[in-house]
């Protein structure tokens, strides 16, 4: 793990993320898509189930899976089990899977975002990185090594995740990293692999939820983050 603050990856990064996960309302799905951008940012929702006792039970279980670091199998153990006691079929592994993953990378995402926004004075260029499987999707390829400023507009599009099941994520970099791996800078949108179209995330993930107004509980964090964060809030 690297350093507590400015790494790229932390405890605070997990804190975070349960954090900005707790702070999620649940709604049906109809409710959902009624919503504009922000207020659906700060939403959560399930599709096939509208019951407030079921939505919550899945939003506290994926908080748990962060919090206490469980895996998919134990979090689809646990929501089948609920389901088939409150009289509901059991979920299928697919379903389960995707929300599993959805929602946990974009919590995770929503932490690394605080911290890599923390740490922007001394490392203010990000670089997007995919899996670089065969997986990846032509879109998000296009993304891939791309090196833009921190406070780039591309992110308010860009940042992960940008579909369901999407693994890609953001490293951050000093100026020296870019400078001495030969890394250009992008000030441009990505285009297509094959052409010039320009290219955007899968539908309904074009958005950044990290920047939706939202001050998360630092009650459990030292004082030095505590500083750098009311310093980025304020």
């Amino acid at each position: 793990m690297a350093g507590a603050v400015y790494g790229e990856s932390s405890d605070y990064v997990f804190r975070i993320a349960a954090e900005f996960l707790s702070s999620r309302e649940a709604v049906p799905m109809e409710v959902y898509r009624q919503l504009q951008k922000q207020a659906r940012d700060r939403a959560f929702s399930v599709s096939h189930y509208t019951s407030a006792e079921v939505l919550n039970q899945f939003l506290r279980e994926l908080v748990d899976a962060i919090e206490d670091g469980t895996t998919f199998a134990t979090f689809r153990e646990h929501m089948n089990d609920f389901l088939e006691r409150n009289g509901y079929t059991a979920a299928s592994p697919w379903h389960l899977d995707v929300i599993f993953r959805t929602n946990i990378q974009t919590a995770y995402n929503a932490g690394h975002y605080v911290n890599m926004q923390a740490a922007k004075k001394f490392r203010p260029y990000w670089q997007y990185k995919t899996a670089g499987d065969g997986r990846v999707r032509e879109s998000h390829a296009a993304m891939h090594n791309r090196v833009y400023a921190a406070d780039d507009p591309i992110w308010d599009v860009w940042y992960p995740p940008n579909g369901y099941r999407c693994r890609c994520t953001v490293v951050s970099l000093s100026r020296w990293q870019v400078e001495e791996r030969g890394l250009a800078v992008s000030d441009r949108p990505p285009t297509s692999l094959t052409g010039n179209e320009p290219v955007f995330p899968d539908k309904g993930f074009s958005n950044n939820p990290a920047t939706t107004p939202w001050q998360p509980d630092t009650s459990g964090f030292d004082q030095t983050l505590k500083s750098i964060l009311r310093e980025k809030t304020d």
